[in-house]
C-alpha cells in the first residue's frame, strides 16, 4: 500500500477509499452479525478474527519484508474504524496488534522482528502489550515488575493489568525494571510467548464494554527468557513504549470515530422510520438539530484523527501532541454521539434489541485506555504546538 509521505491534506486517496469499502463489506458481511451475541456472552470474537485474518486485515501495519500488508497508518486506521462501526470488540484485533508489535518495529533487532513479525503478518499469532500493573497505571514509570539479568538470560517477576487479548494472543511485549535506581531510564522492553514458562493469566475482567475482548492480568513468575529476546538496548524500554503510544493512540482515536459513525448510521435510519403525531420524527427540528450536531462533531473527530494519522505514517515532530488530541477528541466525542444516539431510539435505545446501548458502553473505554483523557491533556499542555 502506498505511503503517506505526501499527504499533506488529509484526506484519503482513491486506494484508501477502496480499502475502506472492502473492510465495510467484509465488517458487515463477517463481523456484524456476531456482534451482539459476542457482547452478550462476552466471548472472543473468533469470526472476526478468521474473517480479518482470510483477508489480511488482521494487522495491516506489518512492513512487506516480514510478510505483511505493508500499510501506512492511515490505512490502519480506516480498517480499525470501519471494524469498530459495527464491532468495537473485534477491532482491538487490528488495534491490539498493532500495539504489541510496534515496539518490535520501531527498535527491535533485525532478528527479533523476523521471529516475531512473521507470524503476526500470517495470522498465526496475536500481540499484546504489557505496560499497566496494579499500582502502575497512569503512572507507568512507578512499576514493580523485574527482569533480572542471569547469564545470556533475563529472568522477569511481576504482574501485569489490564492487558488487552491476554491469554489469545501469543506474544507480549513485556516492560520490566532493569535498574530500579534509574526510574524510567532503568526499564526495558522484552518478547515473551505465552508458551514460556511460569506464564499464567487471571480471570477476565467483567467489563462495562468491549465484553468481546479479553482483559485480564498476565502473571510472570520466574519467567526465564533469552536476553536476545530484549527489544532495544537495556534501560530503553519506557522511551520504546512512550513512543509507541504516540502512534497507536491514533488507532483509539480511529476506535472512537468508528463506534460513533455507527451509532450516528443507526441512529439516523430509526429517526426516518419511527413515525410520531403522523410523521417521521425525523422531520422534527429538533431531531435535525441533534442528527446535525452528531454529523459535524464525527467529521470533526475524523478530520483530527486522519491528520495525525498522516503525522505518523511521516514521524513527525509533533505527533505527541496531535496523536493524544485526536485520541481525547474522538473518544469525547464518541461517547457524547452514543449517548445521543441512544436518547433518539427513546426506551428501545436503552435495551439490548438495538445495538446502541452496546456502543454506548463501548465508548467508554476509549476515553480511559492508553492513557486517560485527562492524561492526555497533561500530554497536549506539555507538547503544545510552537
Amino acid at each position: 500500500m502506498a505511503g503517506t509521505k505526501d499527504f499533506d491534506l488529509y484526506r484519503p486517496a482513491e486506494e484508501h477509499d477502496e480499502l475502506r469499502k472492502v473492510v465495510r463489506q467484509l465488517a458487515e458481511a463477517k463481523i456484524a452479525p456476531f456482534a451482539a451475541e459476542v457482547d452478550e456472552e462476552a466471548r472472543f470474537p473468533q469470526e472476526a478474527l478468521d474473517a480479518l485474518v482470510a483477508s489480511d486485515l488482521h494487522a495491516v501495519h506489518v512492513p512487506e519484508e516480514f510478510g505483511g500488508a505493508g500499510a501506512d497508518a492511515l490505512a490502519t486506521v480506516i480498517v480499525i474504524e470501519e471494524v469498530s462501526r459495527v464491532c468495537a470488540s473485534s477491532s482491538l484485533i487490528p488495534a491490539v496488534n498493532k500495539l504489541g508489535s510496534l515496539p518490535v518495529i520501531l527498535s527491535g533487532s533485525d532478528e527479533l522482528k523476523k521471529r516475531y513479525l512473521a507470524p503476526l503478518a500470517k495470522g498465526d499469532a496475536m500481540f499484546s502489550y504489557c505496560l499497566s500493573e496494579p499500582d502502575a497505571g497512569s503512572d507507568a514509570a512507578g512499576m514493580k515488575t523485574k527482569a533480572v539479568r542471569d547469564g545470556d538470560h533475563y529472568v522477569l517477576n511481576g504482574v501485569k493489568r489490564w492487558i488487552t487479548n491476554a491469554g489469545v494472543s501469543e506474544y507480549y511485549t513485556v516492560m520490566a525494571v532493569t535498574d530500579p535506581e534509574k526510574r524510567s531510564k532503568g526499564i526495558s522492553a522484552f518478547v515473551v510467548e505465552k508458551s514460556d514458562e511460569g506464564v499464567s493469566f487471571g480471570a477476565p475482567e467483567k467489563k462495562l464494554g468491549i465484553k468481546g475482548s479479553p482483559t485480564r492480568e498476565v502473571y510472570l513468575d520466574n519467567v526465564r527468557i533469552p536476553a536476545d529476546r530484549m527489544i532495544g538496548a537495556e534501560g530503553t524500554g519506557f522511551a520504546t513504549a512512550m513512543k509507541t503510544l504516540d502512534h497507536t493512540r491514533v488507532t483509539i482515536a480511529a476506535q472512537a470515530l468508528g463506534i460513533a459513525q455507527g451509532a450516528l448510521d443507526y441512529a439516523k435510519g430509526y429517526v426516518q422510520e419511527r413515525k410520531q403525531f403522523g410523521k417521521p420524527i425525523a422531520d422534527f427540528q429538533g431531531i435535525q438539530f441533534m442528527l446535525a450536531d452528531m454529523a459535524m462533531k464525527i467529521e470533526a473527530a475524523r478530520q483530527l484523527t486522519y491528520a495525525a494519522a498522516a503525522k505518523s505514517e511521516r514521524g513527525d515532530s509533533d505527533l505527541t501532541f496531535q496523536g493524544a488530541a485526536a485520541k481525547c477528541f474522538a473518544s469525547d466525542v464518541a461517547m457524547e454521539v452514543t449517548v445521543d444516539a441512544v436518547q433518539l431510539l427513546g426506551g428501545y435505545g436503552y435495551t439490548r434489541d438495538y445495538p446502541l446501548e452496546r456502543m454506548m458502553r463501548d465508548a467508554k473505554i476509549t476515553q480511559i485506555y492508553e492513557g486517560t483523557n485527562q492524561v492526555q491533556r497533561i500530554v497536549m499542555a506539555r507538547n503544545l504546538p510552537k
